[in-house]
């Protein structure tokens, strides 16, 4: 069944991770100049399928003829073709933004914070920082524009990398003068350190200074990140890595906790996006039991983890989790929001009466925080 827009039921309602379909010259026209040749582009190939081009090669990570996929919620992927063609596919919302506007007012949606579709593909294969850092802000000045006549219906949100703090420092910077209201970091760097080391503190510094949070949210991930172990799953190795996709947030969220990150800045706000919210409760059981032991000694926090998650964190569920509402007012109801995901193929476009179901059994004052009032607290929004 295609994706039908539906009006959600409850006012003030945010949708705190959507997603934008970039248009394919996106970075042609956004790059600077000397970085142009070297562009992220569609090309299509001698098979007549579509594929990724990054720094003049070719993705592996993304396969030829899934690109015209993308926007594809709701719909049967096993009827679509792979000759798709990916600026003839982008679903209405999915690339206008007085089309996303539109929806949102049918939706009943107040606002909606984007995140890139493209944008998620090519950071596992570009390790080199110069031309990262050129990719990434042509995305944000361009995701700024996009959204910048839309009355604060459309958020942007930037795009920075580890691979260059002090550039990616900067970019926030410049990114949230020009609009955008917080920055995303992908749940693996190319130089293997951990999210939350030291090396990385000028990025939160400056975060934390300007008072907008920083989000991991899933991308595709390089080879030795990928979290299968096994073998032979033919397949089922897409079903098996879509749902343990999780894992890379959730050690990146860790290592804030293990190497004391949110200690050394208590003004942090972080973020886990699109990798579910009901593990949450179980998780940080976990991280205060250890903590509580004599390993709790190497990690240099004054407090158990859940209280600087409570302090300084937020965690985006899907609408069709059924254990999560359980778990919200025992975390903390002011740590959690929700997310469409809209338009990617691998959510179900029922998430008006998922949501539904998802908060009719929570309190008013809860609801009201997890349908919009945490994200306009959190990002700043009026």
């Amino acid at each position: 069944m295609a994706y039908e827009a539906v009006p959600f039921p409850y006012e003030g309602t945010i949708d705190a991770d959507g997603h934008v379909l970039e248009p394919a010259n996106l970075w042609e026209e956004y790059l600077e100049e000397k970085y142009r040749p070297r562009a992220l582009r569609i090309r299509l190939g001698d098979d007549g399928f579509e594929y990724l081009q990054i720094d003049g090669e070719s993705a592996e990570r993304t396969r030829p003829g899934s690109l015209g996929m993308l926007g594809a919620m709701g719909q049967e992927l096993a009827q679509l073709s792979p000759d798709r063609k990916y600026s003839e596919n982008i679903p209405y919302g999915g690339g206008v933004a007085s089309e996303r506007v539109e929806m949102a007012d049918r939706e009943n949606l107040e606002k909606v914070l984007l995140y890139p579709t493209l944008g998620l593909l090519w950071e596992a294969e570009l390790s080199d920082p110069e031309l990262s850092l050129a990719y990434m802000r042509a995305y944000n000045r361009w995701i700024a524009d996009f959204c910048r006549d839309t009355g604060g219906r459309l958020v942007p949100i930037a795009h920075v990398t580890l691979l260059d703090i002090e550039g990616s420092a900067a970019e926030l910077e410049r990114a949230v003068h020009d609009g955008c209201r917080g920055a995303f970091l992908a749940p693996f760097n190319h130089a293997r350190k951990a999210h939350g080391h030291e090396d990385h503190d000028l990025l939160f510094e400056t975060a934390s200074r300007l008072d907008v949070p920083i989000a991991i949210h899933p991308t595709i991930e390089p080879t030795w990140a990928v979290p299968i172990r096994f073998k032979r799953l033919g397949m089922a190795s897409e079903f098996f890595y879509n749902t343990m996709l999780r894992q890379g947030a959730q050690q990146s969220l860790l290592s804030f906790f293990a190497l004391g990150t949110l200690e050394r800045f208590p003004k942090l706000k972080l973020g886990v996006l699109e990798s579910g919210c009901g593990w949450v409760g179980a998780f940080l059981d976990r991280i205060d039991a250890i903590y509580e032991t004599n390993l709790g000694r190497t990690t240099p926090l004054t407090r158990p983890p859940s209280e600087y998650f409570r302090r300084q964190c937020f965690i985006s569920g899907d609408p069709d989790e059924t254990a999560a509402p359980l778990v919200i007012d025992h975390v903390g109801a002011e740590c959690f929001m929700w997310a469409t995901d809209y338009p990617h193929p691998d959510h179900p476009s029922t998430w008006v009466p998922a949501l539904t179901r998802f908060v009719q059994t929570l309190s008013p004052s809860t609801r009201e925080a997890v349908l919009g009032g945490n994200v306009k607290r959190l990002y700043g929004l009026s």
